[in-house]
Order: structure tokens, then C-alpha cells, then sequence
């Protein structure tokens, strides 16, 4: 019946920014409470397992998504074929081959994507086997996910597991309006590309962010029909920043006349590089090189620590190389080729575009600043639901 339910509705809306928000009524009379929150380094996978569970990337366990890990390996099978000539190894089919075994024989959950080498693969481990909005999905940590089935709190979670964001929308509509869940978390991913194919500007942009007021107004107004209190949040994982610059890293590297992976290995991500070396030539030459690059910065032990990305055993990488904001590598392993955005996040989190945003109807017990802080907002809730 109306009133005799205490919900919360949790809505994140991939890359929405906080510089590209401001100026922009979006939700502001339902949402009064809006402020800046500071993401962390790299890109959605560590971001958004730093959300659910309230800590940071080097105690969940999650940040990029191929970490170090020869021993256990799912792919220590490739060795067998290192044979094999590259042009073999590396063409598209076999990429694909090796993507649907991952996704359907290897247990690597159904997000996938063999962008590495496969001739690398055997040095290499993929972090998000389970899908993180379930319980148990984060290896290193309890999520909010956990914390709703061990208080019992009848719950929904909507995510592109499952659906579109269309669709997402219209079934927490209608759970909202028949269902028992007291809590909701939804999941909505499609913007993201806008903001990489358009950067901050553009009509379609503004459109989208219309389109999803709209229904974000109705789902709100569904639920308030049920609970007057409802508990509103809506936020994001990071910002968006303009691309202005590319540079051919790879290419520097290889002109150093080193070997994979005999000498070292590295993953190209679309904004940094991530090294490990097997000898110490190998070491200071690559060091050497990355020092005299104009377009980033080598990350030191101290600055990861802060980060919140120091891993003793330096799974993500031994050295870490980021590119300053607003540059992009020209050839990385995510990026296909000739994909030129207009929009790039996995930047420093000091960078102002790297921002994400958190808006609610209701002031927050304690004051939102970073990513772990919407945890406790969503903890609390849940709490709240368990105690009736």
C-alpha cells in the first residue's frame, strides 16, 4: 500500500561529468543537493567496484581489466601455439575464437574482450569473471550487493547484463509500481559513448540528457506514489575530457629494439601503459625512454598509494605510465583502429573533467566527496530498509 514502503532509488548514469552539468538544469528542482565527486584513476572497472564497495582499486581488487597472472593464467593453453607466426596469432578471427571461449568455456563472464595479444594472453588474468552487480561479483571486498541479501532487503538491480537502458528504465518503472523491493540500483551505460563520440558539446547530447530527465522524473513520480520519502540518488563514475592530442607511444617503445615477451610486457590502455619487465636492460631502457615523453608522466610509489592503486605484487603493473589530460595513445589495445573520440576519461582525478557528479533530493548524513562515499549513502539506506 502507498506510504508503507521505504524505498531508494540509486541511479548511475555512466561519464555524466560534472563540468559538462554545470550550467544545466538537469533534474536541479528534484535534486538540490548537487556536488562534485572525485573519481579514480583509470576507467569504469575500477571506478564502479570502488562505488559498491566503499573502498578503493588495491583493497577490492578490481581496477583495470588484464592484470598479471601467469600461474593462473586461463590462457596458459596459447603457449602451446606460440609457433604459430604473428600475423596468425594476432588476426581478427582468432581474437574472436579466443573471445567466445573466454566468454563460454573459460568462465570469464560474458563482458570478454581478448584486445590483448594473444601471443600475450598466457602472462594474463581478466578481473571481472563474475558480474559485479550481483553478490559475490567483487573478489576482493563485500559489496552493497552483499550487504542487501545478508540484511534480506528485497532488492532490483538493472544493468546491460540484461536489457537497454530503454528498457532498464521501463522495468524499474513498473517493479517500482508491483514489485516488494525496497531498494534499487540502476545501471545506465549508453551515454557514455555519446560523451566519447561528442565530447561536451552537441545537440544529440543534450537531447539524451533530456530524454533520460524525463523518464528519470517518471520513474520518480512512480515512486513517490509509493513512499512520499523516497530516497533519490543519481551519479556517475567520472567525467568526460576533450581530446586534443594523440601520440604513437607504441611505436617509441618498439624503436627501443626489446622483445615481448621475452624482455617485458606491456598493455597499452587507452589513456596509460602498463609495464613488467623481466630484466633490468629491459627496465631502463623502457624507463629511460618514457621519461624524456612529453605527452604524460611515469606514476611513482607514493602517487599510487594516494591513488588509492598500489598492489604489492604490482598485478596492474610494475610501472605505470599515464598520459596527461587531453592526450590519447594513437595505438593502444582498447582502441580500434582509427577510432579518434572527441571525449576520453582514465585521466589524473585532479584533472577538473575527470569529475563525476552526485545529486539527490535528500542531504546526505555525511558529506559526499569521492566515489567511496556513495557506498555509505547506499549502505545507510539499506539499513534503513532492513530495520523496517
Amino acid at each position: 500500500m502507498p506510504g508503507e514502503r521505504q524505498l531508494s532509488l540509486f541511479v548511475l548514469i555512466d561519464a555524466l561529468g560534472w563540468k559538462f552539468l554545470q550550467g544545466r538544469p538537469f533534474l536541479s528542482d528534484v535534486c538540490p543537493y548537487r556536488v562534485p565527486m572525485r573519481t579514480v584513476l583509470g576507467f569504469s572497472s575500477g571506478a564502479i567496484p570502488t562505488i559498491l564497495t566503499g573502498v578503493p582499486p588495491a583493497l577490492n581488487g578490481h581496477w583495470n581489466l588484464f592484470y598479471f597472472d601467469p600461474e593462473e593464467s586461463p590462457f596458459g593453453w596459447l603457449r602451446r601455439f606460440s609457433f604459430l607466426p604473428r600475423s596468425i596469432l594476432d588476426h581478427r578471427v582468432t581474437r574472436k575464437l579466443i573471445k567466445e571461449l573466454g566468454r563460454h568455456m573459460l568462465g570469464l563472464g560474458r563482458n570478454f574482450e581478448c584486445v590483448v595479444s594473444p601471443r600475450l594472453l598466457p602472462w594474463f588474468n581478466w578481473v571481472e569473471r563474475r558480474n559485479i552487480y550481483e553478490r559475490d561479483g567483487i573478489a576482493g571486498a563485500r559489496s552493497i550487493f552483499d550487504e542487501l541479501a545478508s540484511d534480506g532487503v528485497p532488492h532490483r538491480v538493472y544493468s546491460y547484463h540484461q536489457w537497454d537502458d530503454r528498457e532498464i528504465l521501463e522495468r524499474a518503472q513498473h517493479d517500482v509500481q508491483t514489485s516488494d523491493a525496497l531498494f534499487f540500483f540502476i545501471y545506465l551505460c549508453e551515454m557514455d559513448r555519446l560523451f566519447h563520440d561528442h565530447g561536451r558539446d552537441g545537440q544529440e547530447l543534450d537531447s539524451s540528457l533530456a530524454w533520460y530527465e524525463g523518464r528519470l522524473r517518471e520513474l520518480f513520480a512512480a515512486a513517490r506514489r509509493q513512499d512520499p520519502e523516497v530516497l533519490l540518488a543519481v551519479f556517475s563514475d567520472h567525467g568526460m575530457t576533450p581530446v586534443a592530442h594523440t601520440y604513437d607511444l607504441v611505436g617509441d617503445i618498439d624503436r627501443l629494439g626489446l622483445s615481448m615477451p621475452e624482455d617485458y610486457l606491456a598493455v597499452y590502455d587507452s589513456t596509460m601503459a602498463r609495464f613488467w619487465f623481466f630484466g633490468r636492460s629491459a627496465r631502463t631502457k623502457i624507463e629511460k625512454c618514457l621519461a624524456g615523453e612529453s605527452c604524460g608522466r611515469i606514476l611513482h610509489e607514493e602517487e599510487l598509494r594516494d591513488l588509492g592503486i598500489l598492489f604489492a605484487d604490482r598485478r596492474y603493473g610494475e610501472l605505470i605510465f599515464l598520459l596527461h589530460p587531453g592526450w590519447l595513445l594513437e595505438r593502444s589495445d582498447f582502441n580500434g583502429p582509427g577510432w579518434m573520440p572527441s571525449g576520453m576519461h582514465g585521466y589524473d582525478p585532479g584533472e577538473p573533467y575527470s569529475d563525476a557528479v552526485f545529486l539527490s533530493n535528500r542531504r546526505p548524513s555525511k558529506e559526499v566527496h569521492a566515489l567511496a562515499d556513495v557506498y555509505d549513502v547506499m549502505r545507510e539506506a539499506a539499513q534503513a530498509a532492513a530495520r523496517g
